[in-house]
């Protein structure tokens, strides 16, 4: 093999059911939410309300949006990451690539011992996280260190956050712009951003400022004015407080002060899944429809060539 040969590099995702009942997820949210890097309240107290309330109550609830946006080929999480990992294969030629999930299949550990065994000897693992968070980007980091405490002779490096990636910024840019050229464009845009608890903000997890990093990167790429895009935060669940402003409001908002056509794009998230299809561009679109506006969802990059150059040379870099 040539040095380049034994170089790997592994897109992780975060993970989703293998199939839209309310088995499946249970099981991948028992994974899921079972990790302490995601819900920090103390294992006594949590694994007793996770599987004795949360898990009975969500599962068949998720299961029936699941089963809403599930595609022929699996889960579309599932489905954009094989996709985009094509992709990559595509520009890194003299690399093997794979893919994996931090919940789920296919599983991180089983994806790294699968590159040991075929004679990889050193693995760029790039989570598909564009903005570092200790609740996502830094639970790869965990099994990864694991991991690589009983195999010290492989050489793992990972990719920390792109946020402002230029590369990556130009590619949601310029997919922002063919929607506009293909749709027109609407008369605000809003950057849609999975949510976190603020105490884990308040703890230092610097994942609002990188959320923020993006927007202005992005909007600035666009040359938007301050007064002609806007920020909000998604996915939250519970009573406590998350970041805030919270999307779906926000957007309730703008439509009550007039603003008829909104364009939304995720760009926290790699790859299109539950949250951006089922909760943005289906459940956002009604309600706000219900109040007299239309929202336009701009898709994920996915396996858009312009992604897979970016996150190649992200993986080059390291």
């Amino acid at each position: 093999m040539s040095d380049a040969s034994k170089t790997a590099l592994l897109a992780v995702n975060l993970g989703t059911p293998d199939a839209p009942t309310p088995q499946a997820v249970r099981r991948y949210l028992g994974e899921f939410l079972g990790d302490p890097r995601v819900v920090s309240i103390p294992h006594w107290l949590w694994k007793p309300l996770l599987h004795g309330l949360i898990l009975p109550l969500r599962g068949p609830r998720s299961a029936e949006k699941y089963a809403q946006v599930w595609l022929p080929g699996g889960s579309p999480l599932a489905v954009h990451t094989a996709g985009l990992a094509q992709a990559l294969q595509a520009a890194l030629p003299a690399w093997r690539v794979d893919w994996a999930m931090r919940y789920g299949e296919p599983a991180l550990l089983r994806a790294l011992d699968r590159l040991l065994d075929a004679g990889i000897a050193r693995i760029v693992v790039l989570p598909l996280y564009p903005q570092y968070s200790t609740t996502t980007t830094a639970s790869v980091q965990d099994v990864v260190d694991a991991w690589r405490q009983r195999h010290p002779d492989v050489r793992v490096d990972v990719v920390r956050d792109y946020a402002e990636d230029p590369a990556w910024v130009e590619a949601v840019a310029a997919s922002i712009r063919a929607h506009w050229d293909a749709h027109g464009r609407g008369q605000r845009l809003m950057f849609s951003f999975h949510g976190l608890p603020q105490r884990v903000a308040d703890d230092g997890d610097p994942y609002p400022q990188r959320c923020e990093a993006s927007a202005r990167a992005i909007a600035a790429a666009l040359g938007l004015e301050d007064d002609q895009w806007q920020l909000g935060y998604q996915s939250r669940f519970g009573r406590e407080r998350w970041l805030q402003p919270y999307a779906e409001p926000a957007l309730w908002a703008m439509a009550e002060s007039g603003v008829r056509r909104i364009d939304v794009v995720c760009p926290g998230f790699a790859t299109d899944c539950l949250e951006t299809l089922e909760e943005v561009a289906m459940g956002f679109s009604h309600t706000l429809a219900e109040r007299g506006a239309e929202l336009r969802y701009i898709p994920c990059l996915n396996a858009a060539p312009a992604h897979a150059a970016a996150l190649a040379a992200l993986a080059t870099r390291v």
